[in-house]
């Protein structure tokens, strides 16, 4: 038996490959989870990913759902329909998210109202949404997925380490409201991580880019969405419940200097 069977988890940004969101789709499938996977629109990654996830023979049901998480009701209605799916909801992994590079001084308003509609509007109205089908089984586990940069600044990211620190606090926020009735909210700041973002933004100068990237973290290398799948694992399962509110930096120390 799995950490994880017989429980079901919601996880949102899931149909890149070579991304976090599918790694903890993954991860929690082999631990025996049924999973709905959620992206917007990239139907043919999700049922690939679906798939992957179905071929673990502990994994229980696997189903995934499309939703632009921009648009004002989307995230209560993957909730609504996830609950309708599954009947209930154990972990909610708040993990799409967007980017927009852009020099301080050249942002649009569009561009800020919809990082800030998928980064951070998404994961608090999901979780508002998730709360009671959470309440009536007695508890829940929800985990967002921020970022280094929340805590620390970058060139051209401005708007997105602001979502990215207000999720923090939200999980702070959350946890202070939420821990007495048995959900548990914490949150994981991935580093650099070799996604599929990263290598499609090093392919015009990947040694360069690589080698930037590599100097900012003490181990000397990218992450793997595979690390970021074994915390967020560890935030599903663990009887620590006395953790709550914080954020794990999982960044190979990027964070430490």
């Amino acid at each position: 038996m799995g950490q994880l069977a017989g429980k079901v988890a919601v996880v949102t940004g899931a149909s890149t490959k070579l991304g976090i969101g599918s790694a903890i789709a993954r991860r929690f499938a082999r631990e025996g989870a049924s999973v709905f996977l959620v992206a917007e629109g990239a139907i043919g990654e999700l049922e690939k990913i679906r798939d992957e996830c179905r071929g673990y023979p502990e994994a229980g049901r696997i189903d995934y759902g499309v939703y632009d998480l921009a648009e004002n009701g989307a995230a209560g209605r993957m909730i609504e329909d996830a609950a309708q799916r599954f009947s209930r909801i154990d972990v909610l992994v708040n993990n799409a998210g967007i980017r927009a590079p852009c020099d301080f001084g050249e942002y649009t308003r569009g561009m800020f109202d919809r990082v800030v509609a998928v980064n951070l509007a998404a994961p608090f109205f999901a979780s508002q949404a998730v709360l009671p089908v959470m309440r009536r089984q007695g508890g829940g586990r929800i985990i967002h997925i921020a970022s280094q940069l929340g805590h620390v600044a970058y060139a051209k990211r401005a708007l997105y380490g602001l979502t990215k620190a207000a999720l923090i606090h939200l999980t702070k926020s959350m946890a202070y409201e939420l821990a007495r009735e048995g959900i548990m909210v914490n949150s994981i700041s991935p580093g650099p991580i070799r996604t599929q973002f990263i290598i499609d933004r090093s392919a015009g100068e990947p040694e360069e880019a690589a080698r930037r990237l590599k100097a900012y973290t003490p181990l000397g290398r990218l992450g793997e969405p595979a690390e970021i799948a074994d915390v967020a694992l560890f935030l599903a399962t663990t009887s620590a419940t006395y953790l709550q509110g914080e954020d794990i930096c999982v960044d190979g120390g990027y964070t430490s200097h």
